[in-house]
Order: structure tokens, then C-alpha cells, then sequence
């Protein structure tokens, strides 16, 4: 199956849209990771939203923040799949065309996130390289991962 890609800016979002990736970022990150925290923050309007959909069900998702949102350089966060879809290798689908679209939105040529820790070898094979020790973040291991063009 062929995902239907859309990248928009946080004003270009439909309600409907906001509403499935908002559903979607508390299923995954609070609910099934059992992880109260504010997910809905400052940074979703000064974002670009990078979504995966097949018909209407939103199947993948991130938001890209530009340099200074989060670090200085460029940033993609709140990565996400829905469990309905796993292992089907559309999370490293999202991950190829964030990156594509991070370096050409901002002209940069360095990626920083915050990854789960047991998601290390995931981005690894997409190219980013761990660059900080583990932390946690929300009670959850982290590390931090940069991407270089």
C-alpha cells in the first residue's frame, strides 16, 4: 500500500487533520506508553507537519521544527506510527521523506532529535549518530541524534 503524503504548515492544517494527529500523539505517547505529559506544546504552530495517510486514517506522522525551536539546528520530533500499521516499514518511509524535507525547508545540512533509546539502531540506519549519553526525558531513556548531510 502507497501512503498519500502531506506536508503542511501548522495554519494549512484541515481540523480534521490537527484533530487525527493530536488523536494519534496521546494514543501512542501517553496512553500506550503509559506517559502523562503536556503533548499538545508551543512548538505544533511554529512546525511543519509531515503526515502519512491511507484514505482518512492517518497511519504516520512527525512534526519538523526549524532551527531554534528546539536546538539550534533543525529538528524533527513527536515521530509517531500508528499500531494498526507497525512493521510495515512505514515509520522508516516517514523518517526518509521528514529528512528530505527538513534539508530542504531550513537549507541545512544538520538534523538534530531526541530519540527513545530503543529506537537507536532505527535512526542509526537512517544516518543520524548518537552524540549525547542516555537521559530521561518523561521518565523514558533518550539520547540525542544528529543527522549530517
Amino acid at each position: 500500500m502507497q501512503l498519500k503524503w502531506k506536508f503542511n504548515y501548522y495554519n494549512e492544517l484541515s481540523i480534521d487533520e490537527l484533530y487525527a494527529i493530536l488523536q494519534l500523539r496521546s494514543e501512542v505517547f501517553v496512553v500506550e506508553q503509559n506517559c502523562i505529559y503536556q503533548d499538545a506544546d508551543s512548538k505544533d504552530s511554529t512546525s511543519f507537519h509531515l503526515s502519512g495517510w491511507d484514505g482518512g486514517t492517518l497511519v504516520a506522522y512527525c512534526r519538523i521544527l526549524p532551527p531554534g525551536a528546539s536546538y539550534k539546528e533543525a529538528s524533527i520530533g513527536r515521530v509517531v506510527s500508528s499500531p494498526h500499521y507497525r512493521n510495515k516499514g512505514y515509520g522508516k518511509q516517514l523518517m526518509k521523506e521528514a529528512i528530505i524535507h527538513t534539508l530542504t525547508q531550513f537549507n541545512c545540512k544538520t538534523i538534530k532529535i531526541s530519540a527513545q533509546l530503543y529506537l537507536q539502531k532505527f535512526y542509526e540506519q537512517l544516518g543520524f549518530l548518537q552524540i549525547s549519553e542516555s537521559y530521561l526525558e518523561d521518565n523514558i531513556p533518550h539520547i540525542e541524534m544528529l543527522f549530517y548531510r
